[in-house]
């Protein structure tokens, strides 16, 4: 049997946010570089990073959850701090990110926040009243439109349905 190879993840879809980023490295070397430029994916529940956009394996992911994003500008000293975030959680290692402009900056926050608020929202309780009435409308709504369907097929006898076709033969042709 052979393995089937792994894909990138934007091939797998459902990706929320995309692009390069610089990632600070966690344990940086005197020899190494202290920023390295990332392809980085946000899909529904986990961040990725690549060394580029063709990569097969990534560098690195992560579930999201739980995670905090935040605008930072206290992490470069130079003309790219408005453009700096990090991702924090207690308990596990943060991630800091370099954007190439403030504002990319600010979406990829954004879109992490709307996604973490989306992760941690609660599902609508069953125990309402109004939520009862709307269903009970619904379905008086829907057993209208039945009878009325009924009425509407009984007026048009010259339909004939057979098997599963699903055309309707007209006269004269």
């Amino acid at each position: 049997l052979e393995e089937i190879p792994p894909k990138p993840v934007q091939d797998t879809g459902n990706i929320l946010k995309q692009g390069y980023l610089e990632k600070r490295s966690r344990d940086h070397s005197f020899f190494g570089s202290e920023w390295q430029k990332r392809w980085c994916v946000l899909n529904r529940r986990t961040f990725y990073y690549y060394a580029n956009e063709k990569s097969k394996q990534p560098k690195g992911t992560f579930c999201i959850e739980h995670y905090r994003a935040r605008l930072v500008s206290h992490l470069r000293k130079d003309s790219r701090k408005r453009c700096c975030f990090e991702l924090t959680c207690p308990g596990k290692r943060s991630y800091e990110f370099t954007a190439p402009s403030p504002a990319e900056a600010e979406d990829w926050v954004d879109q992490i926040q709307f996604l973490l608020k989306d992760l941690s929202s609660l599902t609508i309780p069953c125990e309402d009243e109004e939520e009862e009435e709307l269903y009970n409308d619904v379905d008086s709504s829907d057993s209208m439109n039945t009878s009325h369907n009924t009425t509407l097929n009984q007026e048009e006898p010259n339909v004939e349905v057979e098997g599963e076709d699903i055309y309707e033969v007209l006269p004269g042709q």
